[in-house]
This record gives structure tokens, C-alpha cells and sequence, in this order.
């Protein structure tokens, strides 16, 4: 029988009806993760451009196996999960890192939504693994680490939700071709473009099991959550009228962000979220970033401590130091952690109502401020959000009815904080926060 979520917000983003979230955080597996990942590690290496025909080496034997993993979860929810693989052939080309003609193949699994099916929140890991020379197809490169502990999360966070049913779409995929350059999160990227998908955003898991820094630090706690300020596709309008209007930190990735550290502290207070405040690690790239080229929000969830000597690494051992990413290096207790965090988020951001369009904010001159909002199908109320203008969080709020779509917070000074609205559902569910994008004009 299936559950249906029900969260209700009082203070904070969720308190929750019938402690659905943390039953999530409690059904979540380290022994399946270390399980899954350890299948994973078997295959030798997962390099994109490795054997396909083998069904115990390559990628091709990795990416089979995922899949009847999702299929095997959706047989035990009687069905509930549409299984897929897109495929997408790259021609070999010398100036690239795909040297031959390689299929990248992403394997994709959807929970279907029952109000809104086109409309996505989506939990992304990397298939692939590399060592040290990113053209190296046929040495053993393990992964363990980078990625399949991101792989392994996704797969275990498919288990747990298939249980639950949604008014949006979640989807949980492996993405291919990662350390290529981002061929699979491209491609679906562009799926979603041409299918005309509404993605709310996209958590994308690169390394979610290391607690032991090549800096010596070891933290089982602490994680970060890359976003970058500013959409890549505002106009070059959009761009000028943030100098006198402000957001230069509130575009649409960075409310994503600021969800899911709101929900690790609502609901597991044991962690410490780290909000980074860039794409990702200085001058390094991830799976989420074609999504946010495309103009939808995208994070990356991952360690707050990276091992050096265990990324992108040869099988070998020199004075005394042993490099490359085996199955030693990771904490299946960690990676359980970060994949409740991400579990959660879906869970939350997929029961929501949608968020609302066409924010705009005015009070220029005034002691008070104002916003307003087009409707949103299935909002029960709306809370306005707002905050000091060196505040990370979003720190104070006013709930308004849902027969209100404009608001006036009397003694609120709008050059004194950022504000922002979100949808509430019948039963506390929430919408990412809106940042107002023009300007309402005193009638």
C-alpha cells in the first residue's frame, strides 16, 4: 500500500505529519549503499569508452546492471517506475577526451507524478570512472568514491521513495560520460528542452563517501552544496537591473541550495550543510552544470573533504603512499547520510504546489513593502520570505492567505532586506523560494 506524503510547515520549512521525513532518513541503507557500490567496483572500470559486450567488465555490463536494479525496484512497487535508457551516439574526435565513436548511454528511472507528471525534481550521479590519463579505457579504475557512491545513492534513494506517491515527477538517473565532459547531463539537458520538461532542480551527487581529507581532516558531518549565485541565462536587462534592484545571490540554483540546507538542519540537525558559494570546486566542473546552462537550477551535493589521492588516480603505491579510489576509501555510513539529505529534498520539493510565476516587488521611498504574484494551482497560502542583505538563510517570514496575491509588510523597509515568496500546500508542503524579477509599479 502505498504512502502519501504529508508535511506540515509551522516554523522553519517543515515540521512534518506523520514524521514522513524522517522515516525516509530512517529507511535509507548504509548495507544496501556499500552493497551497491561494491557491485560497481566489480566491473573493473566504468570508463565511458570501456567494453560494452562484457556482462562483468565495462560499462556496458555497469549500466546494464543499473538498470535491472531500477527495474527490479519498480517490480516490487507493482510497476511504479518508468525505466529507460537514453541513448546518444558521440563520434571520436583527437581534440576531445571521446576518441572513438562511444554511445553514451544514461539510465533513467521516474517515479510519475499524479498531478503535475511534467514537471521534475531529479537526483543525478555519474556512471562513469577514470584514472589518471582521462583516456585510459582499459586499466581497472574502481570509482568508488568518484562516482559510485554517487550511483549508489541514487539507486538506494529510488528504493525509498518508490514507496510514497507524489504530485510531481521525481526522477533518478545515471548520467554517463561525466569525466568525458558532462556528455550525459547535456544530453538529458536537452531532452528536457525539447520535451518541454518543467524542472524544479536537480541535485547532482559527485562523491558523497569520503570523511578522511588528503589534509588529514576526517569529518562524517560536514558536506557542501555548490551553487552558483546568478542564473547563466539572464539577460544582458536582467544582468543591469541587478545593480539597482539587487539578487546578485538569489538566483534560481542558489534557493535550491538554501532547500536543502534547510531541510539537513530541520531534520537532521547532526549534520552540518556547508552552502558554496560558486558552480563548483575552483575551476572543476559537475553533472548539474548543463542543467543550469540551460537555464534550470541545479546544486551539487558532495564531501566537504576530498582525498587527492584517491581522485582520478592509477592503481599504485609510492613512498609509502597508496594511491586510487578503492573501496577502502569510503564511508557507507557517510554516503547513507547525504543520500537521506537528498531523499528528503525530493520528497519535500515533489509534494510542494508549484512556485509561484511572475514575482514582482515595489516600495521604494516607502515604509513598507509590497509584493505580488500570479495564483498557484493547489496553494493553500503563501509565505513571504525575507531577510538582512548579509544573511545566507532565509530568516523570517509572513504567511498570507491563499485568497491574497499581493501583500503589504507594513514597517518592512525594502532597502533594508532581500524577500522572496513561496507556495504553501494543503498540508504544509513548500516551493522553492522566488526571488521578485520586476518591478511593481505604485497604482
Amino acid at each position: 500500500m502505498k504512502t502519501t506524503i504529508n508535511l506540515l510547515a509551522i516554523l522553519g520549512l517543515f515540521i512534518c505529519n506523520a514524521q514522513s521525513p524522517y522515516e525516509i532518513i530512517d529507511d535509507v541503507s548504509a548495507g544496501r549503499i556499500e552493497k551497491d557500490i561494491v557491485k560497481l567496483v566489480s566491473f573493473g572500470t566504468r570508463h565511458t569508452m570501456s567494453e560494452t559486450e562484457s556482462d562483468t567488465r565495462g560499462i556496458g555490463a555497469a549500466r546494464r546492471w543499473i538498470k535491472a536494479e531500477f527495474d527490479r525496484i519498480s517490480e516490487d512497487c507493482g510497476g511504479c517506475l518508468e525505466v529507460s535508457y537514453q541513448r546518444t551516439l558521440e563520434k571520436g574526435n583527437a581534440k576531445t577526451r571521446i576518441i572513438k565513436d562511444t554511445e553514451i548511454v544514461n539510465v533513467l528511472a521516474i517515479k510519475r507524478g499524479s498531478k503535475y507528471p511534467n514537471r521534475y525534481v531529479i537526483m543525478a550521479g555519474d556512471i562513469d570512472s577514470r584514472v589518471s590519463d582521462a583516456l585510459n579505457y582499459t586499466d581497472d579504475s574502481p570509482g568508488a568514491n568518484d562516482n559510485a557512491s554517487g550511483m549508489a545513492g541514487v539507486i538506494e534513494a529510488a528504493r525509498v521513495l518508490s514507496k510514497y506517491d507524489f504530485e510531481s515527477s521525481i526522477l533518478l538517473v545515471g548520467l554517463s560520460g561525466e569525466e568525458q565532459g558532462l556528455y550525459g547531463g547535456r544530453h538529458l539537458a536537452a531532452k528536457a528542452i525539447d520535451e518541454g520538461w518543467d524542472i524544479v532542480g536537480v541535485l547532482n551527487n559527485d562523491m558523497i563517501g569520503n570523511i578522511e581529507g588528503v589534509d588529514g581532516v576526517i569529518d562524517n558531518r560536514t558536506f557542501r552544496i555548490f551553487s552558483e549565485p546568478t542564473n547563466p541565462t539572464d539577460s544582458a536587462f536582467q544582468i543591469r537591473l541587478r545593480r539597482f534592484y539587487g539578487g546578485e545571490v538569489d538566483g534560481i540554483s542558489r534557493q535550491l541550495a538554501r532547500y536543502v540546507y534547510t531541510m539537513t538542519k530541520t531534520y537532521m540537525p547532526e549534520m552540518n550543510p556547508k552552502m558554496i558559494y560558486r558552480l563548483d570546486r575552483f575551476g572543476r566542473g559537475g553533472h548539474h552544470r548543463p542543467f543550469c546552462d540551460r537555464g534550470f537550477a541545479g546544486v551539487r551535493i558532495m564531501e566537504a573533504h576530498e582525498n587527492y589521492n584517491r581522485q582520478h588516480q592509477d592503481l599504485r603505491e609510492e613512498n609509502g603512499v597508496k594511491y586510487g579510489d578503492v573501496i577502502e576509501g569510503v564511508n557507507f555510513e557517510y554516503a547513507k547520510k547525504l543520500t537521506a539529505v537528498n531523499a528528503i529534498t525530493l520528497a519535500a520539493l515533489a509534494a510542494a504546489p508549484p512556485q509561484p510565476k511572475n514575482v514582482k516587488i515595489g516600495g521604494a521611498v516607502r515604509p513598507s513593502t509590497t509584493l505580488a504574484w500570479d495564483e498557484v494551482d493547489g496553494a493553500e497560502k503563501y509565505k513571504i520570505y525575507f531577510r538582512e542583505t548579509t544573511s545566507p538563510t532565509w530568516d523570517s517570514f509572513r504567511l498570507v492567505d491563499k485568497n491574497n496575491t499581493e501583500y503589504t509588510l507594513e514597517g518592512i523597509v525594502i532597502d533594508n532586506y532581500l524577500f522572496g515568496v513561496a507556495s504553501v500546500g494543503k498540508d504544509g508542503q513548500e516551493s522553492l523560494v522566488v526571488f521578485p524579477s520586476e518591478v511593481l509599479r505604485r497604482r
